[in-house]
This record gives C-alpha cells, sequence and structure tokens, in this order.
C-alpha cells in the first residue's frame, strides 16, 4: 500500500524547514542588520550632536581648550564605544582623528570631500569619501554658528562589528528555528504512531475485508475515535461475514425444503401416469400430493412474511382487545391435534378480561407459532401451560410445554430462519424452520420482547411482552 498520507506530511514538513530557514536567512538577516544599523547609526548621531553642540564644538568655535584635550576627550569616548571620531574643518581637512597618534601639525585632506552629501542625510554606509578600505558606518554632526557650518565631528564604526552582532542574532533565530522544527518533528512521530498507524490498520483491515476476507482480525487498542472506528469496521465485517453465512445457509436449506416436497410430488405423479399405482389408490396418493402442493404454498407464503419484514415497512393495525380471549380462540383450532397425542391446555388467567394494545391478526399468528411448536414438540400424555400475568403497563405471555427442550447451545440460533436443531428436524419433518423467525419479527415490530428458557428433557417455555391498554377515565 502506498503511503501517500506519510509522504505528504514528510514533504510538508521539508517544505516549511526550508521556507523557513529560507526566511530566517534572508528576511531576518536583513531587517537585524538594518535594525542594528539604525540603531547605532541613533546612538552614535546622539552622542556626536552632543560633542559639536557641547563643549567640543564651544571648544573649536573659540578656542578655549587646546587640540590635544579635545583629542584626548574624544580618544577616551572613542575607546569607550569601539568608535573611531574626527574632527573636521568646514573644508573637510581631519584636524583630529582618534585612530592616529596625536600630531597638532599632522592636517589630512579628505579628497573628493563633498559637503552637500553630509547635509542629505545623518549617516552613510561605505568608505568616505574614499578614505576607509572595509565598509564603514559613518555618522556625521555639524559644529555650527550662526547658522553656518564650522566645522564636523564624525563618528566612524566598522560594519565588521556589527556583522558580529548580526551573527549573534542569527545564531539565535536559528537556534531557535531548529527548535521549532525539532518540535514540529515530533509531533509528526506523535502523528505518526497515535494517527497514522492506527489509520494504516484500518486501511489495511478494509482492504482485506474488500477482497473478501471477512475474518481478517483487526487490533483494537485504546478507547479513542480510531479505536470506535475499528470496532465499528470489524462489527459491520462480522455483519457481512454472518449474512453471507446466512445467504449459504439460507439457499441451502430452501433447496433442501423445497426438493423435497418436489420430489415426492414428481415420484407419485410419475407412478400414476405409469401404473404403477393402482386406479383405487389414486385419491390417497393424490391428497398426498395435494398436501405436499399445500406445503410448498405455506412455505412461500412465509416467505413473503419475512420479506415484507426485512423492508421495514410493517404497518401494523393497532388495536385493543382482549388477549385471553385471543388465546382461547387460537387453542380452540388445535383440539383435534391435542386429542390425538393426548395433550392438556391449561389456561391460566386472572378473571376478566386482559386488553392490550397490538395488531390482533399478527399477535395471534405468535400465538398459533408457539402453541404448534409446543404441541410438536410435547410429549405425548403431557401437558402444556398457557400463561397471562399483569406487571405494571406491561402483559407477559407464557407458553410451557414439557418436551423434549432445546440445547442450551442450539437457544440463540432457534431465531435464525430456516434453521432446525437435531432434534427439531426428527420431530417435525415437514417444518420450515421459519415460525420462530417470523414470531421473533411481529414481537420487535410491536417495540416488545421475547424470550426462552429451554431445559433438555424437560420443557420450553416462550415469553413475550405487549403494551397494556389501560381504559379511558371519564
Amino acid at each position: 500500500m502506498r503511503k501517500k498520507t506519510l509522504l505528504k506530511f514528510l514533504l510538508a514538513y521539508l517544505i516549511c524547514a526550508l521556507t523557513g530557514f529560507l526566511c530566517v536567512t534572508i528576511f531576518c538577516s536583513a531587517l537585524a542588520e538594518k535594525h542594528l544599523i539604525k540603531t547605532q547609526a541613533e546612538a552614535l548621531y546622539s552622542e556626536i550632536s552632543n560633542l559639536a553642540g557641547g563643549r567640543v564644538g564651544t571648544s573649536y568655535l573659540e578656542s578655549e581648550v587646546s587640540s590635544e584635550d579635545i583629542y584626548t576627550n574624544l580618544s577616551a569616548l572613542s575607546a569607550y564605544q569601539s568608535t573611531e571620531f574626527w574632527l573636521l574643518n568646514s573644508n573637510g581637512d581631519i584636524l583630529i582623528d582618534t585612530s592616529q597618534p596625536y600630531s597638532p601639525d599632522s592636517v589630512r585632506k579628505i579628497p573628493d570631500f563633498d559637503p552637500s552629501e553630509l547635509e542629505s542625510r545623518y549617516y552613510q554606509i561605505g568608505d568616505f569619501f574614499g578614505m576607509f578600505d572595509e565598509e564603514t558606518l559613518s555618522v556625521v554632526s555639524p559644529i555650527t554658528d550662526d547658522f553656518t557650518t564650522r566645522g564636523y565631528i564624525c563618528s566612524h564604526f566598522n560594519m565588521r562589528e556589527l556583522d558580529d552582532e548580526k551573527n549573534g542574532i542569527m545564531n539565535i533565530c536559528y537556534l531557535t528555528l531548529g527548535v521549532i522544527l525539532f518540535l514540529f518533528l515530533l509531533l509528526i512521530l506523535l502523528f505518526y504512531y497515535q494517527f497514522y498507524i492506527p489509520l494504516l490498520r484500518v486501511t489495511e483491515a478494509a482492504g482485506e475485508y474488500a477482497l473478501g476476507n471477512l475474518n481478517y482480525q483487526l487490533p483494537i487498542d485504546g478507547d479513542d475515535e480510531f479505536a470506535f472506528l475499528s470496532s465499528s469496521l470489524k462489527v459491520l465485517a462480522d455483519e457481512v461475514n454472518q449474512s453471507g453465512e446466512y445467504q449459504r445457509k439460507f439457499i441451502s436449506n430452501i433447496s433442501h425444503d423445497l426438493r423435497s416436497p418436489l420430489t415426492s410430488i414428481k415420484g407419485y405423479l410419475e407412478a400414476i401416469l405409469d401404473g404403477t399405482i393402482p386406479p383405487e389408490k389414486r385419491e390417497h396418493y393424490l391428497k398426498i400430493v395435494l398436501s405436499e402442493t399445500e406445503r410448498l404454498n405455506k412455505l412461500a407464503s412465509v416467505l413473503l412474511t419475512l420479506n415484507t419484514y426485512d423492508d421495514k415497512k410493517v404497518l401494523l393495525e393497532l388495536s385493543d382487545f382482549d388477549i385471553n380471549d385471543i388465546i382461547r380462540q387460537t387453542v380452540a383450532t388445535f383440539e383435534v391435534l391435542c386429542q390425538r397425542k393426548n395433550l392438556t391446555v391449561d389456561l391460566v388467567f386472572e378473571e376478566g378480561p386482559l386488553n392490550v394494545s397490538a395488531d390482533r391478526d399478527r399477535i395471534q399468528q405468535v400465538l398459533y407459532n408457539l402453541i404448534d411448536n409446543a404441541i410438536k414438540f410435547s410429549n405425548s400424555g403431557s401437558s402444556i401451560r398457557i400463561e397471562t400475568t399483569e406487571l405494571y403497563d406491561k402483559v407477559f405471555v407464557s407458553v410451557k410445554d414439557n418436551g423434549v427442550g432445546i440445547a442450551k447451545e442450539d437457544l440463540p440460533k432457534i431465531w435464525t430462519r430456516f434453521y432446525k436443531s437435531d432434534l427439531s428436524r426428527g420431530k417435525d419433518k415437514k417444518g420450515t424452520g421459519l415460525g420462530l423467525a417470523i414470531t421473533k419479527e411481529i414481537i420487535q415490530s410491536h417495540g416488545e420482547h421475547i424470550n426462552v428458557v429451554s431445559t433438555l428433557n424437560v420443557g420450553t417455555e416462550f415469553t413475550f411482552s405487549l403494551q397494556r391498554s389501560i381504559p379511558d377515565q371519564d
């Protein structure tokens, strides 16, 4: 599987790192240099402005202090600020240079000196009219008298020292950028282990499920959203797997249930046509054929009923009726069958009617299925107990037999369509295996529940609930 997501994150990280490095190198370097130049120039200009308007300027104009004293003062200040100071006359002659030993007779002239360039801005960066071999920050303040420029005080600062300060700032910026990138790398690692690996597991599982490997085991760790997604995906795969298993069993069971009556019908009809069955017995075997066709018709009917429930389009016709009366009517339809097996049916009701709110016909179908099963699997000479009880706003109906019972491992499966336990196949060869599935669908469509308790060779009890109908109070 191509790890596109991880590659995208790594590529985004590299782009961000490169962009950050370029921004620090280009923009931060330029901004730092600009800031340092401006700060240094302002500091120097403030200092030499005070000197030009203070005692140095006054001493120069009035000659109250010797040039050596001025040199001494400027040299001390130069050593303190790591700056070179010059005292110029109005023609650009260097009268005092703190970078040189004091010499009253040593006057240097600045070639190409242009005072207009000094008036346009208070500082400049360069070689200061060719006087320096390296880039220098030069700040100039005029010494004026009656609005006339009599000379200049210049301060020169080597740009290499500013570069050192700038490099110090840039090192801090690079270190900060490195820390930020390292933290982002930790976030990517956190993303990889906390998000990407679980995502890979879910993606791999989805791919396996898509290929039909529905038994693939998806590990579920933690209780976060990925764990919830993994759990949901696994439940979905299990449901699909069970659905596929159900379809296979459905085809197998329905094929079996269709083949048996069709084989009987075909065999009896062929025997009648080729004369194997004598004319005087044809009516008997035609009745068997009719019985088998009725069996096929019943199977088709219950399949249509289940299909209705599958479509979730069941419309219940709710009404209020006496559940005890419906039970009596349903039991009456089994009177002959009970006599054949020597069974007794005990009805345990409270006095008076017990009204419920439900779909009368469908609840009668539930009772028919449960009583029919009870009779089929009851031992001859035993009894069936049908009881109704009232609790709060519910009515509970139980159908209990004293028959063969259901094995514990078979109990969860009895609601599955077409399921027949080995015992039921021995007792009831004509059953479709759909009665209990329909029964549960009907009860659940009412928003109620049905439960079963059974013990082998002791009996089985089915209990379902219905909503009690409370008469209006006038």
